[in-house]
C-alpha cells in the first residue's frame, strides 16, 4: 500500500476526481484507449476543472493498466462474475477497490461511502447495495486493522 505525500485538497475536489475517473473508466470499458487520451479528454471538461487533477490522473494511470489484476482480486469479494456487471458499477468498484487496496491515506469508510454515493447517482436502481457489499467485504480483509 502506498501513500504519497500530498498537498491538502478539498474533499469536494477529491470527490469530483472520483466521479470523473468513474466516467472515464466507464468509457474505457466500452472503447478501450490509452489512459492518457481519457485523461486529456476529461481533464479538459467543465467537470474536470472542479476535480483534484493529481488524484484524477493517479486513478487513471494506476487502474487502467492494472485492470486485470484488480478484477482478479475484486472477484474474491463479489458474489457474481464481474464480466456481467453494469459498466458503471464496475468502474465504481475499480475506483473504490483501488482506494481500499492502495490508498491507506483514504479512510476505508470514505472509500466505501464515495463509491456508494456514485452508485446511487449513476448506477442501476439497487446497484449501490452491491457496491456497498463488495467493498465492505474487501475492507474487512484489506483494512482489518483500521476497522478494528
Amino acid at each position: 500500500m502506498t501513500a504519497s505525500p500530498r498537498k491538502r485538497v478539498s474533499s469536494r475536489a477529491r470527490s469530483a476526481a472520483r466521479r470523473l475517473a468513474m466516467q472515464a473508466l466507464y468509457e474505457w470499458q466500452l472503447n478501450e484507449q490509452p489512459w492518457q487520451d481519457l485523461h486529456k479528454q476529461y481533464s479538459g471538461s467543465e467537470e474536470g476543472a472542479a476535480a483534484d487533477p493529481e488524484y484524477f490522473r493517479e486513478l487513471l494511470e494506476t487502474i487502467v493498466p492494472a485492470r486485470e489484476q484488480l478484477d482478479a482480486a475484486l472477484q474474491a469479494y463479489a458474489d457474481r462474475p464481474l464480466e456481467g456487471l453494469d459498466p458503471v458499477e464496475h468502474a465504481i468498484l475499480l475506483v473504490g477497490f483501488h482506494e481500499l487496496q492502495s490508498r491507506i491515506d483514504v479512510p476505508y469508510r470514505v472509500a466505501i461511502n464515495e463509491a456508494v454515493e456514485l452508485a446511487r447517482r449513476f448506477g442501476a436502481t439497487d446497484g449501490h447495495k452491491f457496491v456497498n457489499a463488495v467493498l465492505d467485504r474487501a475492507a474487512a480483509v484489506l483494512r482489518a486493522a483500521e476497522r478494528g
